[in-house]
């Protein structure tokens, strides 16, 4: 049975599953991937003399994938990429935020994707990876062209869905023949429109846009931005 509010889908023969929260689920190898957590990042724009924002945004990211694992159960986690702000931040990470990403580390097998905010190992439990290759996907931080099978993150994807009265923006996977991208997990994180050069030039004409939310909703990509 499929989580609740998730949408089915496949990409290359596996069957996935995007999730509300934007997990993806891999049932049949019981492998659950977020993208993006960009744990640290208070403490991260403090340090270089940032706005100052509350710090409680790295134990509730903790918290909300903990959640996610509670349901799925997988026996693989893979983070793609930029799961700290910087190097710096998985160093200063604080007791109680350290407690809960072990306990949620414990008996999995935990695999860090290297990303351009977090390159080479981090100092943690769990693999290092470059990139991961589970056939017939492939699992990275940034998209290359001309690869099929494809599993990323990086651009932090939104899309925005116009409603009576205005408009509503949220995080989104884009999926299209050859490759899915994940919207960013991180509490902290922003998001790239669909309708910007980067991501319009990334996914094929047809792609489709699935937003995160209450369930996870499937569209066609916008690729307009809307006029004010």
């Amino acid at each position: 049975m499929s989580p609740r509010g998730a949408h089915s889908f496949t990409l290359a023969g596996a069957r996935l599953l995007a999730l509300p929260t934007g997990a993806l689920l891999w049932p049949e190898a019981r492998t659950l991937v977020v993208s993006d957590l960009h744990l640290g990042k208070s403490e991260r724009m403090a340090r270089r003399g940032g706005a100052l924002t509350p710090p409680y945004e790295t134990l509730d990211t903790i918290t909300r994938l903990q959640a996610d694992l509670d349901r799925a159960d997988p026996r693989t986690v893979i983070c793609l990429g930029d799961s700290f702000d910087d190097r710096e931040a998985a160093d200063a990470l604080g007791e109680p935020e350290a407690r809960a990403l072990d306990h949620a580390m414990r008996g999995r097998n935990w695999i860090w994707v290297e990303g351009n905010h977090d390159p080479g190992s981090l100092p943690l439990g769990g693999l290092h990876a470059a990139d991961v290759t589970m056939p017939p996907l492939t699992l990275r931080h940034i998209a290359e062209p001309g690869a099929t099978g494809e599993v990323s993150g990086h651009y932090h994807p939104k899309a925005t869905l116009p409603m009576p009265g205005g408009a509503v923006t949220r995080p989104c996977f884009l999926l299209d023949e050859d490759r899915l991208v994940l919207p960013a997990y991180g509490t902290y994180t922003g998001g790239l429109d669909t309708a910007s050069a980067p991501l319009r030039s990334l996914m094929r004409p047809g792609s489709i846009a699935i937003l995160t939310g209450r369930s996870a909703v499937p569209m066609p990509m916008p690729r307009m931005r809307r006029s004010a």
